[in-house]
């Protein structure tokens, strides 16, 4: 992609995020105008008088201004006026993220999951160039020339129809996997945080693999799913989405299968960057806590804070005493681990465990068979094996889900064992 110059303009004096997202997408930020106001204005978001004063700036600059973005949502006229004004495209902060998942869709699901967003998102914009036309004015669309309003109209109502029903296929196959490792005893982890916190990363330390990490936002919009190497119970870590402030709801709406990896997960870790500043950090895990609330976790939060290693011991505990404070933070569990250089990761897989539901003890007495012996390493991959012994039959002793449970009990009756305790 070609670098484009972008001026931001704001009612807020922080443009950290916006400005982020801007050079994602490798706008090279020009200007930054804020105009402070409570509530945007009406007709063109920002007022009047500031209108004329970014007309000139626009005129004034050496180097030519190829796109605003405006760091807020727009209401369809709002920008059909700002557009109009300034001769240039607009981009609002819900458009912006839009272009962004467009660019880092790279499977079957997401895109369509994108498009699908988009197109909710240009409907209403699309009402209000029909009204211009019909008025008497002449508007191209999202600066992509003349268009036939009317007639795209419908095309929107019939391609977001055609993907819905896709996406619902795609989410029936998704439901079946997740009922299928439910049933082979299996635990689902799911990994959650804002976008570029670490998340990738941790899943390819914690299964042992090397799923492709970019140091870049929204590198993840598809769910990834591995098994987590460990002896004990049989685990799915799965990452999926990154979040962001005030994620916008028509792409909640659209990635709602996806999201629903973590809604149905037995465990999550809301992973943070540990590095940055105490009140950030804060901010992204309440950001990310009311996220996951909407979307109807209700499974136990293990906080994360990841790269550690670049901390002083006295930061460390400064962030950890600070967020522990916090009303909504002070109840959950919160491990500091270092991805990069492999440090407490033990104490994360042990509070995995701990925090799992329903974990049942067993110990069954089973004859020694050929059979017996299959059945056993079978359990291995199953269930967590906490000791066993062999004398004229073999004791198990084990660590399992309830539906792992019920299909030892069930294998061992047949297998001419008994349930001991």
């Amino acid at each position: 992609m070609n670098e484009k110059n972008a001026l931001i303009i704001s009612l807020y004096d922080d443009v950290a995020e916006i400005s982020q997202l801007a050079s994602s997408l490798d706008y090279k930020i020009i200007d930054t105008i804020i105009q402070h106001r409570n509530h945007p204005d009406a007709n063109s978001y920002i007022g009047p008088g500031k209108i004329e004063e970014i007309q000139k700036k626009i005129e004034s600059q050496e180097q030519q201004i190829d796109i605003i973005i405006v760091d807020g949502d727009l209401k369809p006229s709002q920008w059909f006026f700002l557009e109009k004004a300034f001769q240039k495209d607009v981009f609002d902060r819900v458009r912006l993220i839009l272009a962004l998942f467009a660019e880092r869709a790279d499977r079957k699901e997401a895109r369509l999951q994108v498009e699908l967003a988009r197109l909710q998102y240009e409907r209403p914009f699309v009402r209000e160039l029909i009204h211009r036309a019909r008025a008497g004015e002449h508007p191209g669309f999202m600066a992509g020339g003349e268009y036939q309003v009317d007639d795209y109209y419908e095309t929107i109502k019939k391609q977001t129809k055609k993907i819905k029903e896709d996406l619902d296929k795609i989410r029936d196959e998704r439901e079946m996997r997740r009922k299928h490792r439910h049933t082979g005893g299996f635990y689902l982890v799911s990994l959650a945080g804002y976008t570029n916190a670490g998340k990738s990363s941790l899943l390819n330390l914690l299964a042992r693999e090397k799923v492709k990490v970019e140091g870049r936002l929204f590198s993840t919009l598809s769910t990834t799913t591995r098994k987590i190497s460990t002896k004990e119970i049989p685990i799915l870590l799965t990452d999926t989405v990154g979040f962001i402030q005030d994620l916008p709801t028509l792409i909640i709406d659209a990635f709602h299968s996806t999201l629903e990896e973590i809604a149905v997960a037995d465990v999550v870790l809301l992973v943070a960057d540990a590095s940055e500043e105490k009140t950030v950090v804060d901010k992204k895990l309440h950001v990310s806590l009311r996220e996951l609330s909407e979307i109807g976790v209700t499974s136990p939060v293990i906080i994360v804070l990841n790269k550690i290693d670049v901390l002083t011991g006295r930061e460390l505990d400064e962030r950890i005493t600070y967020l522990k404070q916090q009303e909504t933070l002070k109840h959950k569990p919160l491990i500091p681990v270092s991805v990069a250089e492999k440090q407490h990761i033990d104490m994360l897989l042990a509070t995995i465990h701990e925090s799992l539901p329903h974990l049942t003890s067993l110990t069954i007495q089973l004859p020694l068979t050929k059979q017996v012996q299959s059945f056993i390493s079978g359990v291995y991959e199953k269930a967590h094996v906490t000791n066993i012994a062999y004398n004229d039959h073999v004791i198990l002793t084990v660590n399992c889900s309830p539906e792992t449970y019920n299909k030892i009990v069930a294998t061992c009756n047949e297998l001419k064992g008994k349930i001991v305790s």
